[in-house]
């Protein structure tokens, strides 16, 4: 009996110790499940962070005004124009903003034409662009001045647009006004856009620098426009390039390569530069 419950109380230690030892090894994996999520969360905060910062890095392209570019960019050519024309600059590049996508626009990009104006009469290069219909032709410049200057050409040489050259130069939201009743645009809203243009960008200021002869006391942005008249000369009955660039010294491709042109064909009344445009 006594050897009995001696090998009774042996089991039953046994069975204690047995349940101490689950115990512990159960304990024991805790630590390591712990460790683990710990070392996880920091791999999915990383990528959060490098997500938050990468905007900051692009922001500066982002804040960048195109407008403002294309502003600084041919700012001279209207105010050239205008001198010569008689074309309020403002209105000039306000046309140009809006038509080219401030320089931006598919037809701009490939044929350097800032204001949509389609071949009609145009014995230059052309290319061919959808518009109001598929592939309408319109006309290529070798350089962005020649398309600044035959938007000047372009109102200046059509009847419809003569009431314009009636206006105060300085008052560019009659011009604005004007352009779209001669039919400029079709848009009933497009005075409405070019003065926005005018009025938000200050477009205004280069038309008194060039109505006061450059002699303005502040000066637009650095930049010093020309004051001196620019050489043209008109096409007469009878003209040829050759005659032309005799009569002023200079030779034929030249003077072709002044005013853009491919081929040797002028028209009467057409205007020609007889010095290079910048």
């Amino acid at each position: 009996m006594l050897r009995k419950s001696l090998l009774l109380f042996l089991l039953f230690s046994l069975t204690l110790v047995g349940c101490k030892s689950k115990k512990r090894t159960t304990t024991a994996k805790r630590p390591s499940t712990q460790q683990v999520d710990r070392v996880s969360k920091p791999k999915t905060e990383t990528p959060q962070k490098n997500i938050e910062k990468q905007p900051k890095t692009t922001q500066p392209s982002q804040s960048a005004d195109p407008i403002v570019s294309y502003i600084d960019t041919y700012k001279q050519y209207a105010m050239d124009d205008m001198l010569q024309y008689g074309i309020p600059a403002s209105i000039t590049l306000a046309q140009g903003i809006l038509e080219s996508g401030a320089g931006r626009g598919e037809l701009t990009l490939k044929a350097n034409n800032h204001f949509g104006i389609k071949c009609h009469d145009w014995t230059g290069e052309t290319v061919r662009h959808d518009d109001d219909e598929l592939q309408e032709c319109f006309r290529k410049y070798s350089h962005a001045k020649y398309s600044f200057r035959d938007h000047s050409l372009f109102l200046t040489q059509r009847s419809r647009y003569r009431n314009l050259f009636t206006l105060k130069k300085d008052d560019y939201k009659s011009w604005a006004k004007g352009l779209r009743a001669a039919g400029y645009a079709t848009d009933p809203k497009y005075p409405e856009k070019l003065i926005s243009l005018i009025e938000r960008y200050q477009l205004h200021r280069y038309d008194a620098v060039v109505l006061s002869g450059g002699k303005t006391e502040k000066t637009v942005n650095n930049t010093s426009p020309t004051t001196d008249k620019i050489t043209t000369y008109t096409v007469q009955k009878g003209d040829t390039l050759y005659n032309i660039a005799r009569r002023y010294n200079m030779s034929v491709e030249t003077l072709k390569e002044y005013n853009g042109l491919t081929n040797n064909d002028i028209n009467i009344g057409q205007t020609l530069y007889l010095h290079s445009v910048k």
